[in-house]
């Protein structure tokens, strides 16, 4: 004879839909068979489970299990006794009492199928499709700010009305995806597609980030030395070659994410409002400046 199908949730007789779905969802998560490979006691409880939730998650499987007993189950003999958590009727009792009396001897009274009527065990399958299991997890995005995803860290999420503390590795990168097991959720597994915010200065390759650094036209020209700000929040000085050009890229090994590099790329800024004595100082240098810079284009005519 099966358990009480409430008994198989751990729940009251009075017990809502909601705390019906809650109690299948939470035990259907530690006795799924892919977490339990080869357990055969975990593969019984979790088939005797789905059965009960079936039941249950019906409404009108439900009048009538609450009506005409456990035993009886869904589709009960509208006249048996018993009653909410009564003996209920038997289909199979009913066909040896009857075969006996119409000598049918057993399994079935004259040809007639009792357990096709009343939805019992009498070898009849039970009609209807079984309603899908819900489902056994659920997608979520998730922004992580630049910085914790380089260095790792924890965010914190609420799923359900709970709090929960996400941990994010090292160099976690945009699009991959973490799991929250349903034991932390209290519900289903959660799995988390993770967008990464941007920053205000670094831009990331994998491992590797830069960092685009403005100098005047006169460091450019002169070289200089030139502070680079690094993933950690310390400002390292590196000298800047005379000549350099814009877009020219200084690498810091070692200073990316994870052991990845940190290239400082340089961005030559001219003045946008200058003084008249820097005019004069331009003039001067144009009569002298012999460099033809667009001498290698394709369109140079001379």
């Amino acid at each position: 004879m099966p358990r009480d199908y409430y008994d198989v949730l751990g729940l009251g007789r009075g017990a809502s839909a909601e705390e019906i779905k809650m109690a299948y969802r939470k035990l259907a998560s530690q006795l799924h068979p892919d977490r339990n490979p080869g357990n055969k006691e975990a593969e019984a409880k979790y088939k005797e489970l789905s059965n009960a939730y079936d039941v249950l998650s019906d409404a009108e499987k439900k009048q009538q299990y609450d009506t005409f007993g456990s035993t009886g189950g869904p589709g009960g003999y509208p006249g048996g006794a018993g009653g909410a958590g009564g003996a209920g009727f038997d289909p199979r009792a009913a066909e040896e009492m009857f075969g006996n009396m119409f000598g049918g001897g057993g399994g079935a009274a004259g040809g007639f199928d009792f357990g096709s009527v009343f939805g019992g065990g009498g070898g009849g399958k039970r009609g209807g499709k079984r309603r899908p299991a819900p489902p056994q997890e659920q997608e979520a995005d998730l922004s992580v700010p630049f910085l914790t995803a380089a260095q790792g860290g924890t965010i914190g999420i609420t799923i359900g009305g709970k709090s929960i503390d996400v941990k994010i590795p090292v160099g976690f990168e945009e699009g991959k995806k973490l799991r929250v097991p349903a034991s932390a959720t209290g519900s289903v597994d959660v799995i988390l597609k993770i967008k990464i915010e941007a920053h205000p200065w670094f831009k990331r390759d994998g491992n590797d980030l830069t960092v685009e650094i403005p100098v005047t036209v006169p460091e450019a020209v002169l070289g200089a030395k030139v502070d680079v700000p690094t993933l950690g929040g310390d400002l390292l000085t590196v000298k800047l070659p005379a000549g350099t050009g814009s877009g020219s890229r200084i690498r810091l090994k070692g200073q990316g994410i994870s052991g990845g590099d940190l290239y400082a790329v340089v961005k030559v800024v001219v003045p946008t409002k200058p003084t008249d004595e820097v005019k004069t100082l331009l003039e001067e240098w144009a009569k002298v400046e012999t460099e033809q810079p667009r001498i290698n284009s394709p369109w140079w005519r001379g």
